[in-house]
């Protein structure tokens, strides 16, 4: 069983929280997705196999924590990873963001740089609102956010997605691309060419905007937006290594 974070919106948050010496790990999960996906069930198992705290958890709307889906938007998916970062770790995390998650994980740069580490992404989704949904609406569809409030999609994962008009709303007040991105600590973006959900095109346009020292994509030929066979999960491991690593201060 989960425990739970009562966050200052009235949410609760679902989480597994693993003690354990830093810097911290923590797994940014994507849109729809939960905790208890393939990626952040490894990383949980690896991260207590090296002693390094470990924090995965449910965004609203998402998995055990509190709310419906359709209600929620970026910025409070947001909201509550501030919440889980600030008031369930100690000191510098690694973020582990996955698809919408590294949005998320590159919002949380911006308003807790103090608090990051290292990231690494996994087929990070950058600004996906505007730049995949809104930019890929036709006219009936912009016209039925305008006027009912939102759209049902199709989606090979399971029920319709649907989309509020809020959601690209408040989609627009988190874009990360658009204005300078500092990353100043160490970046590991990794993503599959074979990605049907975030093309490439998408990392490369991260990685030439993003601004810092340390900052590194690599692109996996055949690799899908799942990124979850073994072969891609020692690579996440490998990046989170890498980027504990190069976080340490020289002595």
């Amino acid at each position: 069983m989960p425990d739970y974070l009562d966050t200052d919106q009235g949410r609760r948050i679902a989480y597994h929280l693993s003690a354990g010496a830093g810097p911290g790990i923590v797994f940014l999960g994507g849109f729809r997705s939960d905790m208890e996906g393939t990626k952040a069930i490894h990383l949980e198992h690896w991260a207590k196999a090296q002693g390094r705290a470990f924090l995965r958890f449910d965004y609203s709307g998402h998995g055990q924590s509190s709310g419906l889906f359709e209600e929620g938007a970026i910025g409070d998916w947001a909201a509550d990873a501030v919440a889980a970062v600030q008031g369930l770790t100690e000191g510098p995390q690694i973020l582990v963001g996955s698809s919408m998650g590294g949005w998320i994980s590159l919002l949380l740069a911006r308003s807790l740089p103090r608090k990051v580490a290292g990231l690494v992404t996994i087929a990070a989704a950058p600004d996906f609102t505007e730049d995949s949904m809104w930019a890929g609406f036709d006219v009936d569809q912009r016209a039925a956010l305008q006027d009912v409030g939102q759209v049902a999609l199709p989606s090979e994962y399971g029920d319709p997605l649907v989309i509020t008009r809020r959601m690209i709303e408040d989609g627009r007040n988190h874009l990360v691309l658009r204005a300078p991105l500092l990353l100043p600590f160490p970046v590991r973006m990794l993503q599959g060419t074979a990605d049907a959900d975030v093309d490439q095109a998408v990392a490369l346009r991260l990685l030439a905007h993003a601004t810092g020292g340390d900052i590194r994509l690599t692109l996996v030929k055949g690799a899908d937006h799942r990124f979850s066979d073994p072969a891609c999960l020692d690579l996440i491991t490998a990046a989170v290594t890498e980027v504990g690593t190069s976080s340490q201060p020289e002595v």
